[in-house]
């Protein structure tokens, strides 16, 4: 052998050869005739067109939360803050838009991501592990971009099943692994595009497609190439490479069918059979998704009974609403979405007092923030801060009504907020004061 093709110096070069594992190396143990570069890089370029998709929305959704409040998740990011900017609130299903395809691209994606993984398994035993400074760069992106792709779908899923038996806060750990994930994606794209795109050319598409069973034939590769993907014994195949990619294809669409209903609504709706926590939410009108329930925040009937007030403050001095005072204020219709970060929305139309007349029957007509708390005891959702223009949009409400009847109790009654374009867990619900901010 000789060294300059493995970048290292000929005795360097044995002694590794010498120290090789049992069944590490390019071994027969791999036979699907169907593994090879260009199988390989059609997956690749599926990842490579929707995988930005995917991390762009993330990172907007981030942004959503308004992180110059201290309220995005996680807290305190340092230096891998995002640039601190107002999330607007045209249009009104922005958030709607950016979260359901988030989580929904990256459900989708999952077939897709496992079919790359099984093509470019047998180079998990490669050795030895590099052969020069350009493979230890790739191996450490690898590791980066497979244990952070790997480790984003797992507990992204669980999130969206509520189901942390991880025992670390998910948002935490999503965001921070998030970035390795980036910085190992954006690595792999920099090494491999070249090889991915030659790959890419070195077949047909329309030709692959077209080739049955009985043609299908493994790819080309020299038999001394260790880094070949290509079987050295390869077995009969009992699938075509068409098979394949209709068997990957087919996982994401049926996939999209269970849970695209959850953000598009409609005919889908009731297909969306990987909804969290059951798919009844009340009678009629309120029948939609309900997060949190009363019981769970710990809002009891005496805190939002006949005795609840609703308090405005910042300007000269405190001013409170009871109910039937709430009532006769001017009345706004609006229809808009309510979307969570599990990747669920629903459009509803909601009714209620506008937080700009609020803000002005508090002596601060033109707030730059405002803080909503509720009258909730359990958990850290009992608060949430809002931009100026979040305010002062025309259909931003302090809703009491939802498709023409009262809010239910587990829906927020006697008072929500409802924004356009906001999360829905700053949607605060039980609202017991409003504090507008002029500075």
């Amino acid at each position: 052998m000789a060294a300059p093709k493995y970048g290292f110096p000929v005795p360097l070069w044995r002694t590794v050869e010498r120290l090789r594992p049992p069944g590490l190396g390019r071994t027969r143990s791999w036979r699907s005739p169907l593994r090879g570069p260009w199988l390989t890089s059609v997956f690749g370029a599926v990842l490579l067109v929707c995988l930005p998709a995917v991390i762009l929305t993330g990172l907007l959704d981030y942004v959503a939360y308004v992180p110059r409040f201290g309220q995005a998740f996680p807290p305190g990011v340092g230096w891998l803050h995002l640039p601190l900017f107002d999330w607007p609130t045209r249009p009104s299903w922005l958030f709607r838009l950016t979260e359901g395809l988030h989580v929904g691209l990256g459900l989708v994606l999952i077939p897709v991501v496992l079919a790359k993984l099984w093509s470019v398994v047998p180079k998990l035993f490669a050795w030895p592990p590099a052969r020069s400074l350009a493979q230890v760069v790739e191996r450490v992106s690898l590791l980066c971009l497979v244990g952070g792709i790997l480790f984003e779908m797992v507990t992204g899923v669980l999130n969206i099943q509520y189901d942390y038996v991880f025992g670390f806060d998910f948002y935490t750990a999503h965001y921070f692994g998030a970035w390795v994930f980036i910085g190992g994606f954006v690595t792999h794209v920099a090494v491999k595009l070249p090889t991915m795109l030659t790959s890419l050319r070195s077949r047909s598409l329309r030709t692959e497609l077209r080739t049955p069973l009985a043609e299908t034939k493994p790819e080309p590769a020299e038999p001394d190439d260790e880094d070949s993907l290509v079987a050295l014994d390869p077995g009969p195949p009992t699938v075509s490479r068409r098979g394949a990619l209709a068997l990957v294809g087919g996982g994401s669409l049926l996939v999209a069918v269970l849970t695209a209903g959850q953000s598009i609504g409609g005919v889908l709706r009731p297909a969306a059979l990987l909804l969290p926590r059951g798919r009844s939410y009340g009678d009629g009108p309120t029948d939609f998704q309900i997060n949190r329930t009363a019981a769970a925040a710990g809002v009891l009937d005496s805190d939002v009974g006949p005795s609840w007030r609703l308090s405005l403050t910042g300007g000269s001095a405190p001013v409170l609403f009871d109910a039937a005072t709430l009532a006769v204020l001017p009345q706004h219709t609006a229809d808009l979405p309510l979307a969570c970060v599990e990747g669920w929305s629903v459009v509803q139309r909601w009714r209620g007092v506008r937080l700009g007349d609020l803000a002005a029957r508090a002596g601060v007509p033109a707030p730059v923030s405002a803080r909503v708390r509720s009258v909730e005891r359990a958990g850290a959702f009992n608060a949430a801060q809002l931009t100026g223009a979040q305010v002062l949009h025309p259909d931003a409400l302090l809703a009491t009504h939802v498709n023409g009847v009262p809010l239910s109790l587990d829906h927020g009654f006697p008072a929500r907020v409802i924004v356009p374009a906001l999360p829905g867990v700053h949607c605060t619900k039980w609202v017991g004061s409003i504090e507008f901010r002029s500075a």
